[in-house]
């Protein structure tokens, strides 16, 4: 498809994508986003879809979303305001419009926008003819109407069918505008629907119709180009953090040499994890979709009692129906990675919106001193190392492992540079296999005097029968014991393993180019934002240092240091300060935080501020 019209090259593009959960918007943003990571281009990706199954079509609770952000250059965040919104019908506009840059381009399905979505929507009058829309650059296009005209003809497609292909004529029409590849939509369309030629027939035709139109049109007098981007040399594929997530545990267990078991019950935005393991039993993965959180947990934990490497996925909900049986595994000292993708709450809250509000529950949410390890996932590629590293401290220490990730990450996409397999450092253990007393007996608590773990005995291997359960063990032996020596010395013991475990991790890295006296530390899914923040900061002049934690229990052995050494330290965090709170419980430092729960993540802009504010004062 060769183009004929004047280019025009531009650093950075942010796409939003919008309309109906039927319209097919988060296929067409991951098919646009994937010919951008065959491109080139560094990208970053954030999926916005409504919890409901099937809100009413036309109205403002039902518009899906997707943003793509694009460059040239590195890029750390999906892009704070779209540069472009694609509004399949009015509600999709009045949803998006206050996000779109002013100046910014809106291309809009002027079939949809009729008395009747107008009125769905809102609308007393139509935004394309009042002039409200004069900030912006508008595009009216009948894209349903000519999807429609364009599959004329096609047997065995209905007219409802043809009209829902518009998606695809949006597609090819943005593909066209930016220079996106189309070979590899074509080969998706064809591998989708192969077992309905008629609907691959449609789709390619009204994505070839999408892309002519953008040629042909005198609607649209240029085009624009967006160089690839020069990363570091490698192979590169698309990923979200749910898949990441994904390969991550499977490497785990191939790096373990243990099975991999997944109990789980299905819950947004953590579902995906169990149905992509389920397909991929290939790499010798069990999962078990157990009928609820309670019997998922305890699955894994006796999966792990197996031998297995136990895994358990799920959400906030989730997560506090498993906190007995996390319990029980900290009383078993037994392995067991649990993967809590944070969503909007409290209860039900917001089910497919970001919040970073679990890390105190995973902290403390549990009876009785419990202390477990969390680690922190930060990027969506990130997600893939933080699994591996979440199964070695539970295998390695024999304790129940957090791993927290959130729904930005999980559904969020990135290039990942796939890495060499044969660098990724071993994480094998050995199970027990004869009595480890000097009077030939097995005793099932005595302790690695470095690591503190207990050993891991298979059932079933001879001599080595031992007590296991949920009441306090006896040190060394296992039984049952309700001595208060005994039961002080367990608690200390367990606690102690867990804070040993710093020794372990690496210590906090510090960004600080220009020695600055203001430090911004985070966690979590909040590294590109406040990433994105610093360097607008710097570029003003100003200095500021940035610090983002990856475990959270224990810290890193020399946090205090860090956060003592600036005169101010700002906390960005989607909740209402709870690193904050342990920051300054632990290091008595004058903490500020910068604190919204929107169930959105946050933008470079407001971080940016909020830094300049701090910096300034």
């Amino acid at each position: 498809m060769a183009k004929t019209k004047p280019v025009e090259h531009l650093e950075r593009v942010v796409i939003r994508f919008a309309g109906d959960s039927g319209d097919g918007m988060q296929l067409t943003g991951d098919r646009f986003t994937s010919e951008t990571a065959v491109f080139g281009n560094d990208l970053a990706t954030l999926p916005d879809f409504p919890a409901e199954i099937r809100a009413p079509a036309g109205s403002l609770p039902g518009v899906s979303g997707f943003q793509v952000h694009f460059a040239d250059h590195d890029i750390l965040t999906p892009g704070d305001q779209p540069s472009v919104l694609v509004a399949m019908n009015p509600a999709a506009l009045k949803v998006n419009l206050a996000d779109l840059a002013k100046g910014g381009t809106v291309i809009a399905n002027t079939d949809a926008f009729n008395e009747r979505n107008l009125q769905k929507a809102g609308y007393e009058t139509n935004p394309l003819e009042d002039g409200s829309l004069a900030d912006f650059h508008v595009h009216e296009v009948a894209l349903s109407s000519m999807t429609v005209e364009a599959l004329k003809g096609i047997e065995g497609v209905t007219s409802r069918e043809a009209e829902r292909s518009k998606n695809f004529f949006a597609l090819g029409l943005m593909s066209w505008l930016y220079h996106r590849p189309v070979e590899g939509t074509i080969a998706f369309i064809e591998g989708k629907f192969a077992s309905r030629p008629e609907i691959v027939e449609a789709n390619t035709r009204a994505f070839k119709a999408g892309w002519n139109y953008g040629e042909t049109s005198e609607d649209f007098a240029v085009s624009y180009e967006i160089a690839p981007a020069q990363l570091r040399p490698g192979t590169y594929r698309q990923v979200s953090g749910n898949t990441a997530l994904t390969y991550g545990l499977i490497a785990a267990s191939k790096l373990s040499g243990l099975p991999l078991f997944l109990g789980a019950y299905p819950i947004t935005p953590a579902s995906d994890v169990l149905e992509q393991l389920a397909q991929l039993k290939q790499f010798g993965v069990r999962t078990f979709q157990a009928e609820d959180e309670i019997a998922a947990s305890g699955a894994a934990v006796g999966a792990a009692f197996g031998g297995a490497l136990g895994v358990t996925t799920s959400a906030g909900p989730g997560i506090v129906l498993k906190s007995e049986t996390v319990g029980l595994a900290v009383t078993l000292e037994l392995p067991l990675v649990v993967v809590d993708v944070q969503r909007a709450g409290p209860s039900t809250g917001m089910p497919t919106k970001p919040e970073q509000a679990d890390l105190l529950m995973v902290m403390f949410g549990r009876n009785s001193e419990s202390p477990v390890p969390v680690v922190a996932a930060s990027t969506p590629a990130g997600c893939f190392h933080a699994a591996i590293e979440a199964a070695r401290i539970a295998i390695k220490y024999r304790t129940p492992v957090f791993l927290l990730s959130d729904a930005y990450l999980a559904n969020g996409s990135e290039p990942w540079l796939i890495p060499d397999v044969a660098a990724l450092a071993d994480i094998s253990t050995e199970f027990a296999t004869e009595p480890n007393d000097d009077d030939g007996v097995f005793l099932p608590y005595k302790r690695d005097p470095l690591t503190l773990a207990r050993p891991w005995a298979i059932p079933g291997t001879p001599g080595l029968e031992h007590r296991i359960g949920g009441l306090e063990k006896e040190n060394e032996t296992g039984n049952v014991s309700y001595d208060p020596e005994n039961h002080d010395l367990m608690v200390q013991l367990r606690a102690a393993k867990v804070a040993g475990i710093s020794a372990d991790i690496p210590e906090l890295e510090v960004d600080d180019p220009d020695s600055a006296d203001t430090l911004v530390i985070g966690w979590g899914s909040t590294y590109g934002a406040i990433g994105a923040a610093a360097r607008r900061v710097r570029a003003s002049g100003r200095r500021v240092a940035t610090a983002h934690l990856r475990y959270l229990n224990p810290f890193p052995r020399n946090t205090g240091d860090v956060v003592r050494a600036y005169d101010k330290v700002l906390v960005p965090e989607m909740n209402l300060g709870q690193l904050r709170m342990l920051l300054r419980a632990e290091y008595l430092v004058d903490a500020v935080g910068y604190n919204k729960v929107r169930g959105r993540p946050f933008r470079a802009a407001e971080l940016a501020e909020a830094m300049t504010t701090l910096v300034d004062s």
